[in-house]
């Protein structure tokens, strides 16, 4: 699809650029692609990116800044035919399109966007009226043929068939403007206009009969705006004389005899666009019937853009899927699946379910240097990508803090800082264990989070941690997290979650709640970490019954074994006897 921008204005007004490398730089630097020898352009003020068939401009840090459609571009952003891109006091206009044929097959006519500067005329809002108005607002679709010839039938037939095959705006549009150039061989020149969800009128397509017969197309914003605010056919047979136009420097300028203008309805009876040709011969003008069979057709475009756009839609939507699904992927690879090897004392238990593909949720076992380990669960807020994403720079600070830092609670103070000087306005609440298998030890930090529950062997159930939990990280730099040390006894078991298990939501509106977490656990039937975590989610499945999951779910189990009981014999004594042997199945 070939490219260029236009200047608007300056020293080089009327120049075209063509867009033909994946980046096309504007500056001042005789090495850019596109020269702007203006003083208050940087060297290398901004760049046009290509990506397949789509166009983008990005800022290159520039002193005075860049601007689309007069607002600051901040990030890279996506270029649409008719924007409007400003460099200091030069501004350029954006056109893509790629040449057609007519159906002759020769290039004598001339399609999309290497016309020149569009311009978008302002009309007087006057009330005068044109030679003839059609509505089309109740015959979306509808072919009307009472006065059209047989040519023109067969014309129309060959737009649906073609239409039907067009499975994107930019098959659709050529399409529409080369059938009607068929129909009416009077036609000069002709193009297409959408409306943007701002109400700003866009150029889309444009095409004219002969390449030598004009440079520039200039469309009158009031007519089309008229045309579709109205949902009305407009007609003028001569527009040169129209009252209506008679301040129209697009119809002066190019000596319009006549002119057609047809607003696209959609299925949901919104006007979405506009399409309009026009001839210079003033024998040649467009009568009523004429007019019926645009309207015909435009009602045959507006339902061909609506599947085109849906079409696109469905393709981007299938992209977004697969890349969701390559994230989803790449966030599990961050998830451990086992706990270390030297935890042979220890059961665990982990369950992983983002609301979405992809998730803030975040759990870790990290091995140190000592042999002990840190147990990690944490919650970022919000879920999906953003959340993801931290959640990412989250596992590697933590494993790095961890690594230079052998204090439990310092290493949370430095991965707070970390997380500080990040440009997001966003936190994360973390609990974290980091538990000694020598000593059976656990030293306990939390920073915003919900306490974890300590079932002892004995049955009692502690929250440790929840007197002396701190801020949630990413708030507060150099803030000072407190730490507590437990001793875990065999049998002993600790549970830790995000809240998307306690704050599940039922059908009946009621959270979970961590009360029912507690019930749950003191009824216990053993101290298997696997049986009580699959136990508690089947209850919380249970619970959520047939509502959606709205938050990410993550709990981790573990506990301390309890020792196996022996299964050797007892020595022997001299009581026993050998016709008495002991029993080695106890």
């Amino acid at each position: 699809m070939a490219a260029f921008i236009v200047a608007n204005d300056g020293p080089m007004s009327g120049k075209k650029f063509p867009i033909v490398s994946p980046e096309s730089v504007l500056g001042r630097h005789p090495e850019c692609q596109i020269v702007v020898d203006v003083g208050a352009v940087s060297r290398k003020h901004a760049r046009i990116l290509t990506q397949g068939k789509r166009y983008f401009v990005e800022d290159l840090k520039s002193r005075n800044g860049t601007f689309l459609n007069d607002k600051m571009v901040q990030a890279r952003e996506p270029l649409l035919p008719g924007d409007q891109v400003r460099v200091c006091d030069v501004t350029f206009t954006f056109h893509s399109g790629e040449p057609g044929e007519d159906l002759s097959g020769r290039q004598n006519t001339l399609a999309g966007k290497n016309l020149g500067t569009v311009v978008i005329d302002e009309l007087p809002n006057d009330t005068s009226s044109v030679t003839q108005k059609l509505d089309v607002s109740t015959s979306r679709g509808r072919v009307m043929l009472s006065s059209s010839p047989e040519a023109k039938l067969s014309a129309l037939i060959e737009i649906n068939q073609n239409l039907g095959k067009a499975l994107s705006l930019d098959e659709v549009l050529p399409t529409v403007l080369k059938s009607l150039f068929k129909i009416f061989v009077q036609a000069d020149r002709g193009f297409i206009v959408m409306r943007r969800p701002d109400g700003a009128i866009v150029p889309m397509w444009t095409q004219v009969r002969r390449e030598d017969s004009v440079d520039t197309i200039r469309i009158s914003r009031t007519i089309v705006t008229q045309c579709m605010d109205s949902q009305q056919a407009i007609l003028s047979a001569d527009a040169a004389t129209d009252e209506r136009f008679e301040m129209s420097q697009s119809i002066a300028d190019f000596r319009i005899r006549s002119m057609m203008c047809a607003p696209l309805v959609n299925s949901d009876g919104e006007a979405i666009g506009a399409l309009q040709i026009d001839t210079l011969d003033q024998r040649k003008r467009f009568q009523l019937e004429d007019l019926e069979v645009l309207a015909s057709v435009a009602g045959q475009a507006a339902i061909a853009i609506d599947n085109a756009r849906m079409h696109d839609q469905a393709l981007k939507q299938r992209d977004l899927e697969r890349d969701l699904e390559v994230a989803h992927e790449v966030q599990r690879g961050f998830l451990p699946d086992t706990p270390p090897d030297n935890l042979s004392d220890y059961a665990f238990f982990r369950y992983y379910e983002p609301a979405n593909k992809i998730g803030g949720d975040y759990y870790d076992y990290v091995q140190l240097p000592d042999g002990r380990v840190a147990i990690l669960v944490a919650d970022v807020v919000g879920h999906g990508v953003a959340a993801a994403l931290l959640m990412a720079k989250l596992s590697a600070e933590a494993r790095f803090s961890l690594a230079v830092e052998p204090d439990p609670a310092r290493a949370v103070n430095r991965l707070n800082d970390a997380l500080c000087r990040l440009p997001l306005d966003k936190f994360v609440t973390m609990i974290m264990v980091v538990l000694d298998p020598a000593k059976h030890e656990g030293v306990i930090v939390n920073a915003g989070h919900m306490a974890p529950l300590w079932l002892k062997a004995d049955g009692s159930l502690e929250e440790p941690s929840e007197d002396f939990a701190g801020l949630p990280l990413g708030i507060v730099e150099g803030m000072t997290y407190n730490q507590a040390s437990i001793s875990l006894e065999p049998g002993d078991l600790l549970v830790l979650f995000t809240d998307g298990i306690n704050e599940c939501a039922g059908t009946n509106g009621k959270m979970y709640s961590i009360d029912r977490m507690r019930e749950h656990l003191r009824h216990a039937e053993d101290r298997n970490p696997h049986h009580i975590g699959q136990r508690m989610i089947d209850d919380v499945r249970q619970f959520l019954g047939d509502g959606e999951q709205d938050d990410d779910m993550c709990l981790v189990c573990f506990s301390r074994l309890k020792p196996a009981p022996s299964t050797l014999a007892p020595e022997a004594t001299d009581t026993d006897s050998e016709e008495d042997p002991p029993d080695k199945t106890r």
